[in-house]
């Protein structure tokens, strides 16, 4: 019965030190991005990505990940979004 419980307990510790990882793992795919120009970092989660998606539509530019447009195009998205961060306050 000993033998029992400490391999239980040996089991739900192993468990609790081993999701928080394997949650870190399943959520690489966020990412921070520094904007210079306003001396800030956007974290790219969901919420962040329904700004980009729109203002990829408004703009009429083909769906492309952050990252891999030229610094102009990035440029022009952080003064787009700081844009509506100012809309949404008032």
């Amino acid at each position: 019965m000993c033998l029992r419980l400490r391999y239980l307990r040996t089991l739900l510790l192993s468990t609790a030190l081993i999701t928080p990882a394997l949650t870190i793992a399943c959520t690489d795919h966020y990412y921070r991005s520094y904007d210079a120009t306003y001396g800030d970092y956007h974290t790219w989660n969901n919420g962040e990505t329904v700004y980009y998606q729109k203002w990829e539509t408004d703009n009429h530019y083909d769906h492309r990940e952050f990252k891999d447009r030229d610094k102009d195009q990035q440029k022009q998205y952080y003064d787009w979004r700081h844009k509506q961060d100012d809309k949404d306050k008032h």
